[in-house]
């Protein structure tokens, strides 16, 4: 079974991010919290799931997981789950960085030139 992919287009809320506390960072690091923890709960359900499985089927699922080893599409294929999951954590972050950047201008960088050079 393969797992949802995210979609293509790209979907971010317009405006300004409402934000919770007034220490920088702690938004951030709360929404990738709540992502962990999303993650996290659902991993544990499908775990459950595919042991409960095993065990009625008298598979030996600790034994077979400890002797697994993943072929190369298998590689791949976590690697572009990992990414995913990893865009998800970071989203915020990523968001708030890019939105620095693409307001960022030429003139204020040549600013501090200009004041670093006068010193």
């Amino acid at each position: 079974m393969e797992e949802a992919t995210e979609p293509a287009i790209p979907r971010h809320a317009k405006g300004k991010r409402p934000t919770f506390f007034e220490v920088d960072g702690v938004d951030e690091a709360m929404s990738m919290i709540l992502v962990l923890a999303s993650e996290f709960c659902v991993m544990r359900d499908r775990l459950d799931t595919v042991e409960k499985i095993a065990t009625a089927k008298g598979i030996m699922i600790d034994e077979e997981v400890d002797n697994f080893e993943p072929d190369e599409a298998t590689i791949l294929a976590r690697e572009e789950r990992r990414k995913a999951f990893l865009d998800r954590l970071y989203y915020v972050t990523l968001k708030k960085a890019k939105e620095q950047e693409q307001n960022d201008s030429g003139a204020r960088y040549s600013a501090v030139l200009e004041e670093i050079a006068e010193g």
